[in-house]
């Protein structure tokens, strides 16, 4: 059985800065993110890592660097967020604003709609991270590991794989660098321990 602790990155300015869609756009941590990512260091201190994997955007990367106690990250170009199209850059409120249609779309059928009318749709963003935790969960069958993500990534992983529809992967949250625990059985099944753990 394959163990993750799948985390989302620390806070950047664009998450300040009324929760603006970063999608592929590569900003860093702010100094609140920077903490956020030595109390998961400090959190899991006492967890044997066989690998800490990350999203190749520097806001994840450099959160497993600092999370992971110094083993050594590989990015994973399958954990990159979400590409959110025309809403990159923009806060729901702003680009509902502009083009409520697309949003509207969106919602109802994420599986099928492309995010801001030129991104991915959510089955193309489930396809390729369960393609890497499949390849993972080869690799270390009875291991741990860290993986680092991003908002919309994982919520729609989680949701894909707790059987929701996708449309409703906004009902669950992942806040910056909290810890979410889970486990994939030798089938792919899986079974969520802990979300949004902080100790």
């Amino acid at each position: 059985m394959l163990n993750v602790y799948l985390l989302r990155h620390g806070e950047t300015s664009m998450n300040a800065d009324g929760n603006r869609y970063c999608g592929r756009t590569d900003v860093a941590l702010t100094e609140k993110g920077i903490e956020q990512a030595h109390l998961v260091k400090n959190q899991l201190i006492e967890t044997q890592l066989d690998a800490v994997y990350s999203s190749p955007l520097v806001r994840a990367f450099h959160t497993a660097e600092i999370a992971c106690g110094g083993v050594e990250v590989i990015k994973d170009k399958r954990l990159i967020e979400v590409d959110f199209g025309g809403w990159e850059g923009k806060t729901r409120e702003e680009f509902i604003e502009d083009n409520p249609l697309s949003w509207d779309r969106w919602s109802s059928d994420p599986t099928h709609v492309k995010a801001g009318e030129t991104g991915e749709t959510a089955l193309e963003v489930v396809q390729r991270v369960n393609s890497f935790f499949e390849e993972k969960r080869e690799m270390h069958p009875n291991g741990t590991i860290m993986v680092v993500g991003h908002n919309g990534l994982n919520r729609l992983f989680l949701s894909w794989k707790l059987g929701m529809e996708l449309k409703n992967y906004r009902r669950i949250v992942q806040e910056n660098s909290s810890v979410t625990f889970f486990s994939l059985d030798e089938n792919n099944e899986i079974l969520l321990k802990l979300l949004n753990c902080r100790r």
